[in-house]
């Protein structure tokens, strides 16, 4: 069954282009020459959101070398510890916010508790169902050029909250 499977991941990815590339054939357009200018917008948009990048792992080398978060997850921690949420979870959570990579450099600092304690859990299950709301919106509205965002930070913040809840309850569930 497993071969099944790892035959069948390695089929998809070339069935897709197979088919996105005949689909554009069959349809008479120059399949080559819309992949070439989707390419070069993507680098354009990489280029208008490069100094964004360049300031959130700043601000985060920052906050960490400082220190700041360690204090932070301390103050935080005494508060969010009673409801199951421990305080070196805490600066994951806060950077996950602004940055996915950021926040990986920070589950290499919790992996000396263990993968499979109670914080290790948490920690798996929070990096797969948190997003990084402030990075996500600044990039995305940036290079869409929204400039009212409505309900979209209210839902992002809701829905990381509903992650973080959902890793309290399993990781105690598996732990």
């Amino acid at each position: 069954m497993m071969n099944a499977l790892a035959n069948l991941s390695n089929i998809i990815i070339p069935a897709l282009i197979f088919y996105i590339v005949a689909y554009g054939v069959i349809h008479h357009t120059n399949v080559y020459e819309d992949f070439i200018k989707g390419a070069e917008d993507g680098f354009h948009t990489v280029i208008k959101i490069m100094p964004t990048l360049i300031g959130l792992m700043m601000a985060v080398g920052i906050l960490r070398a400082s220190g700041f978060l360690e204090f932070f997850g301390g103050l935080i921690g005494k508060i969010t510890e009673p409801m199951g949420l421990p305080a070196p979870i805490v600066p994951l959570i806060f950077i996950k916010l602004f940055s996915s990579s950021a926040a990986t450099g920070l589950v290499l600092d919790i992996k000396n508790y263990g993968t499979d304690s109670y914080i290790g859990m948490m920690t798996s299950i929070l990096m797969s169902c948190t997003e990084t709301c402030f990075y996500t919106m600044s990039v995305y509205f940036m290079a869409a050029k929204v400039t009212k965002p409505r309900y979209t930070l209210a839902g992002a913040l809701t829905a990381t909250a509903a992650g973080i809840a959902a890793s309290v309850v399993l990781a105690g569930m598996l732990g």
